[in-house]
C-alpha cells in the first residue's frame, strides 16, 4: 500500500512509501523523513528554498524517486552513491555547478532531469548510467559531451536544448534506440552526420542554431515524424530528404532557402509544412504530391507564382502566402475546398480567379 504524507501529517512508518513536501517554503529537510527511511520509496521536495542535502538524507537507501527541483542547491553530495535503487532523479532549476563522479553507482537510474543548472560539464562517471532511458540537459551551459557518451545505449529521449554545443561525439551512433533528440538553441554550424545513424528517431529539433546545410545522411531517418530546422542559415535541402517517408511536421521557417528539392512531393505523409521567412522564388510542381498536407505557410518569401499543382492538395486547410510578389494565383486553387483560412496579404494581386468562390 502506498500512502502520501504532507509536512504536518504522521503515518505509521511501516506503510509510508511516499512523502510529498512540494511548495512548503522549506529551508531544510524535514526531520520526519528519517522516521521512514526503511520504507520510503518516493520523496518530493520540489519548489522550496533548500540549500543543501544532509548526509542523513542518503540513509533512505530504498528511494526509487527523488525530486528536488526548483530549490537553491549548488552541489550534490557524493553520498548520492548510496541510493543504489534510485530510478528517477529530478534536480532541475537549481544552481548546481558539478555532479559527483560516483553518481555512476546509481546504476538503476532510468530518468534524470538536470535542466536549468550552471553545470558546464558531465563527469565521466555519468556515462556508466547505462540504464538511462530519458535524459534532460537543457540550459546547463554544456560545451561538449563526454567522448564515450554513446555508452548510454538505452536512451530514448535526449534533450540538450539551449547549450553551447558545436559538435557531438562519434559514439552517439550507438544510441540506436533514441526516439527524441533536441539540439535546439546551440552553436552548431552543421548538423553532425552521425545524427543520420539514429534510425529510430521520431522527433528531431535543430532549430535556432547556425546550420548552413543538412547532411545527406538525414535521408536515413525513415521513421522521423517531427523535424524542426527553423531559425538557421540553411540554403538548400539535399535530395535525400525524400527518405523522410514518415515525416508529418516539417518546420523550415527563417532560413535562407532559395528553392526546394524537385522531389519534395514524395513526402506523402506531410501534414504541416512551414517555410515562412526564406528566399523562395518558386515552388516545384511536385508540391502537388503532398496529398496529406493540411497546413502550408509561405509567408515572407519572393514567390512570383504558385504552381497549378497546388490544386491537388485536397486536404489543405490553412494556406498563408502573405508578403510575397504574387501577381496572380492559379484557378486550380479553387479545388482546395477544405481551406478554412486563405491569406494573401502584401502581394501584387489585382484580381482573384472565379474558382476561388
Amino acid at each position: 500500500m502506498s500512502l502520501t504524507s504532507c509536512f504536518c501529517t504522521s503515518w505509521n512508518k511501516e506503510i509510508v512509501r511516499v512523502l510529498e513536501f512540494r511548495h512548503c517554503n522549506l529551508t531544510f529537510i524535514p526531520q520526519e523523513i528519517y522516521d521512514y527511511e526503511e520504507s520510503l520509496e518516493e520523496l518530493y521536495l520540489d519548489s522550496n528554498n533548500i540549500k543543501e542535502l544532509p548526509r542523513s538524507l542518503f540513509h533512505c537507501e530504498f528511494l526509487k524517486k527523488l525530486g528536488i527541483s526548483d530549490n537553491e542547491l549548488c552541489t550534490i553530495p557524493v553520498a548520492v552513491a548510496t541510493l543504489v535503487h534510485l530510478e528517477e532523479l529530478d534536480i532541475s532549476k537549481n544552481g548546481i555547478v558539478e555532479l559527483p563522479d560516483n553518481i555512476k553507482c546509481c546504476k538503476n537510474l532510468s530518468l534524470v532531469e538536470i535542466s536549468v543548472n550552471p553545470l558546464g560539464r558531465l563527469p565521466e562517471g555519468f556515462t556508466h548510467l547505462i540504464n538511462l532511458t530519458q535524459l534532460y540537459l537543457n540550459d546547463t551551459l554544456l560545451d561538449f559531451l563526454p567522448a564515450n557518451f554513446g555508452r548510454l545505449t538505452k536512451l530514448k529521449v535526449l534533450e540538450l536544448r539551449e547549450n553551447h554545443l558545436q559538435s557531438l561525439p562519434k559514439s552517439i551512433c550507438r544510441l540506436t534506440e533514441l526516439e527524441r533528440l533536441d539540439l535546439g538553441q546551440n552553436d552548431f554550424k552543421e548538423l553532425p552526420a552521425v545524427v543520420g545513424t539514429l534510425v529510430n528517431l521520431k522527433e528531431l529539433w535543430i532549430d535556432s542554431n547556425r546550420i548552413v546545410q543538412l547532411p545527406q545522411s538525414i535521408g536515413n531517418l525513415e521513421d522521423l515524424i517531427y523535424f524542426d530546422a527553423s531559425c538557421n542559415r540553411i540554403e538548400y535541402l539535399p535530395d535525400e530528404m525524400e527518405g523522410l517517408r514518415s515525416v508529418a511536421d516539417l518546420h523550415l521557417s527563417r532560413n535562407y532557402l532559395q528553392e526546394l528539392p524537385k522531389n519534395i512531393g514524395k513526402l506523402s505523409k506531410l501534414t504541416t509544412l512551414k517555410m515562412d521567412c526564406n528566399q523562395l522564388s518558386s515552388l516545384p510542381y511536385s508540391i502537388g504530391g503532398l496529398a496529406s498536407l493540411e497546413e502550408l505557410t509561405l509567408k515572407a518569401n519572393d514567390l512570383e507564382e504558385i504552381p497549378a499543382s497546388i490544386g491537388l492538395l485536397r486536404k489543405l486547410r490553412y494556406l498563408n502566402i502573405d508578403q510575397n510578389m504574387l501577381l496572380s494565383v492559379p484557378a486550380e486553387l479553387g479545388s482546395c475546398s477544405n481551406i478554412t483560412l486563405l491569406s494573401l496579404c502584401g502581394n501584387y494581386l489585382e484580381v482573384l480567379p472565379d474558382e476561388i468562390g
